[in-house]
């Protein structure tokens, strides 16, 4: 067959198919890489048969084509009507590469400029590279939010009062937390069974759960922590005084002890909401039913009557009676004889 010129016709070229090509890192737009990749097959081509061909408008192929002409990719062909032909693709793009490498060093000897004045304007507030220290409650949520929504594998928490972090923007970091948890980010909380008082931190232990998370229950939490994908962590200064500010964590080595720390607590931790509720083999006769079975487990960290009602959203009087039941059960006068005689029978022991 020949062409519209009378010339006799190839067989259609074979371009490489490589997916989503990110010619935009050569500063190229999609259209150019696109018309780039067509001529590489097809020599000669006119404006309108390249725009027939990637679906596009004449004007739109001719910027793209002037383009290409102007990072010596493409050739104007001489002729009474204007065609084009690609370049040798190997040394053009390389010349180009070579470019952007270039100016890619350029911004990153200008990043660690930029770094050393934030270093030097910051009143010493960091350390060194591996710890920066946030003064305020903005910039806590702030940094927190960010690293948050970057996360990609996991993010562990460690949370008691006093909090840092805007009340008023729990919803948002919630609504974050799910849609991270959607992308297949893991999310592991331990909250501390003495101070799981308030509202804000059942309703954020419950809606964690909903969405998806885990939480444990851990008496007497050493400290709040939380870490994302093992990279970074944040930590107060100190442990009781919120305003004190808090430490951002870089150092591989700190990271490693807090998650072990993390590691053991949870490990140690009585599982919470639908993690603490997995189908279970059939209980023997005596077993207290399934609520005053995690009633047993909360009071087995210590936490008052009061608080567990809380926790579970029943009763202090049900919460009295289930106790009282186990109690008698066990024939214990006692918390601690409570305790004691319900792990010998393996009550206290998860899945029986």
């Amino acid at each position: 067959m020949n062409d519209s010129r009378g010339r006799p016709m190839a067989a259609e070229p074979q371009i490489p198919q490589v997916p989503q090509v990110p010619w935009s890192g050569l500063g190229l737009p999609p259209l150019a890489g696109r018309l780039l990749e067509y001529l590489v097959g097809h020599p000669e081509t006119a404006p309108a048969e390249a725009a027939a061909a990637l679906g596009t408008s004449t004007a739109a192929a001719g910027r793209a084509l002037r383009l290409l002409e102007a990072e010596l990719l493409a050739v104007r062909v001489s002729g009474r009507a204007a065609r084009w032909s690609a370049s040798p693709p190997r040394p053009a793009l390389g010349t180009l590469l070579a470019r952007r490498r270039e100016e890619l060093a350029t911004l990153e000897r200008h990043a660690e400029q930029l770094h050393e004045v934030h270093i030097s304007v910051s009143n010493h507030r960091f350390a060194s590279d591996q710890f920066e220290i946030l003064d305020t409650e903005e910039q806590v949520t702030a940094r927190y939010a960010h690293l948050l929504r970057a996360a990609r594998h996991e993010v562990l928490h460690l949370v008691m009062p006093p909090y840092v972090a805007a009340v008023d923007g729990v919803p948002d970091r919630l609504a974050v937390q799910a849609a991270a948890i959607r992308a297949g980010v893991r999310f592991r909380s331990v909250y501390d069974s003495d101070t799981l008082t308030d509202e804000v931190s059942l309703g954020t232990a419950r809606r964690g759960v909903e969405i998806g998370g885990q939480v444990r229950l851990s008496s007497g939490l050493p400290m709040k922590l939380v870490l994302f994908d093992g990279t970074t962590a944040i930590m107060p200064l100190r442990r009781d005084d919120a305003a004190a500010g808090s430490l951002l964590v870089h150092s591989p080595t700190l990271l490693h002890v807090l998650a072990a720390l993390f590691e053991s607590l949870w490990e140690h931790g009585v599982p919470w909401g639908q993690e603490a509720r997995p189908q279970p083999p059939a209980p023997a006769a005596d077993a207290p039913n399934p609520r005053a079975r995690e009633v047993l487990r909360l009071l087995s960290l210590g936490m008052k009557q009061e608080t567990i009602a809380r926790t579970l959203g029943v009763s202090r009087r049900t919460v009295q009676k289930d106790v009282s039941d186990i109690g008698t059960a066990l024939g214990a006068r006692n918390r601690f004889q409570i305790a004691l005689l319900a792990q010998e029978r393996g009550w206290l022991t998860p899945g029986r």
